[in-house]
């Protein structure tokens, strides 16, 4: 009795091992097919390793496989590359079959050379949360089906090769927070936002037309180097705003008053169409001393901008305020911001200012950069502070200076 017991037993342990009972089910054969299917259309480049544990015939891929994280035997995660400095990433094309991973929460491809377009199909993921795909040379558009991911909070698609107009769907996202577009080749105009986004990045592409609707809930908004157009009203509103920059665009008309405001400690508006005068005073709660503090930095350069200067953005620590046709003495705030070393950086050049009044014995300190060069007076310092694109001249001919302030008079 004994001895054909111990053989059933021997025969169930070659059978089925306990170790490898423990494993058979740790991930789901939909799932597993598709990490095959994925690994199929990757490759690592050279210096990349990223692949080598993927193993398609190891017990347990939720423990092995690089990039992935399951619960309840389905994948939840997965990170494809390292993501590490000195990694090359990876090369290939994103496969559908990704799709068939239903319970992914976050999608992450890191820097690499994975090229062809972003398969519509990754709109089946309805639990997604996070979809970041930069740092490739994806093409095509961006999928109108992605309208259907509802849950998804962050969308990174910055530094590809796509192509074509954003989706207004996409900016109606319920959940959607943070929305990178950034470095593509995008065109058309950009839809107005209803999604409650609090970071929107759109920098270095095509984009055309006016700046629509945006959530005041916003706290980062960049959409620099695009086609834009048009003036900056509804900005007014967005009153969370801590970064903001729309420069090399072609915005006109006044800078909203509502933007001088040292919670938005930095705001780069320069080269546009901006006109207008820079307002006498900040706004914000008037019980309070608001001030710019240390790391604030403000450009409004290579604009339009008119008038006397006033003493609102005086402690901004970088102040870039050149090339405009502000006129008038510079006010006192600035000098002394200035020589306290509040303000590090103060670009002056190439206004018509008359004045910066200095009192005997003041000395720059040396961590200081002030360019006061090509005004209506002749600068109490040189030129070793100013930049090249300043060029040589200490001041503007009078003849320009003239005729500049007769025309302002009249205005």
């Amino acid at each position: 009795m004994a001895l054909p017991l111990l053989l059933t037993l021997l025969l169930i342990l070659h059978i089925a091992p306990p170790s490898q009972q423990q494993h058979d089910h740790k991930i789901n054969a939909v799932d597993l097919a598709a990490l095959a299917a994925i690994k199929s259309t990757l490759t690592d480049i050279p210096g990349s390793n990223f692949f080598s544990t993927w193993n398609l015939t190891a017990p347990d891929p939720c423990s092995t496989f690089s990039g992935i994280t399951c619960s309840l035997n389905r994948v939840s995660t997965l990170t494809l590359g390292t993501g590490l400095s000195g990694s090359s990433g990876l090369a290939g094309s994103l496969s559908p079959s990704i799709s068939d991973l239903t319970e992914l929460t976050q999608l992450v491809l890191f820097p690499g050379l994975v090229t062809g377009p972003i398969p519509p199909e990754l709109s089946w993921l309805t639990n997604l949360r996070v979809l970041s795909l930069t740092n490739n040379r994806l093409t095509g558009s961006i999928p109108g089906s992605f309208s259907s991911l509802r849950s998804l909070h962050t969308l990174d698609l910055s530094y590809n090769q796509l192509t074509g107009s954003v989706p207004p769907s996409l900016t109606s996202l319920p959940e959607l927070k943070v929305l990178i577009l950034a470095s593509n080749s995008l065109s058309g105009e950009f839809p107005a936002v209803s999604a409650q986004l609090l970071h929107l990045d759109l920098k270095n592409n095509l984009l055309a037309g006016p700046l629509k609707k945006l959530p005041s809930s916003l706290r980062y908004l960049s959409v620099s180097r695009n086609s834009m157009r048009g003036p900056l009203n509804g900005l007014a509103l967005l009153s969370e705003l801590v970064y903001l920059d729309l420069s090399m665009n072609q915005f006109s008309g006044p800078i909203p008053a509502e933007l001088f405001n040292p919670t938005l400690s930095s705001m780069f508006l320069q080269r546009n169409n901006l006109s207008g005068r820079v307002p006498s005073k900040l706004i914000g709660d008037p019980t309070t001393s608001a001030s710019y503090g240390g790391g604030s930095i403000v450009d409004l350069s290579h604009n339009f901008l008119t008038g006397e200067l006033s003493p609102v953005l005086a402690g901004v620590e970088s102040l870039f305020l050149n090339n405009n046709r502000l006129m008038g003495i510079v006010p006192w705030e600035y000098i002394k911001s200035v020589y306290e070393g509040t303000t590090r950086t103060l670009y002056l050049q190439h206004n018509y200012l008359s004045k910066f009044p200095l009192e005997p014995g003041m000395e720059l300190p040396d961590t200081v950069s002030l360019c006061l060069s090509y005004n209506c007076m002749v600068p109490p310092v040189g030129l070793a502070s100013c930049p090249a694109s300043a060029g040589v001249q200490l001041s503007r001919p009078a003849s320009q200076c003239s005729v500049f302030n007769n025309r302002s008079n009249i205005d």
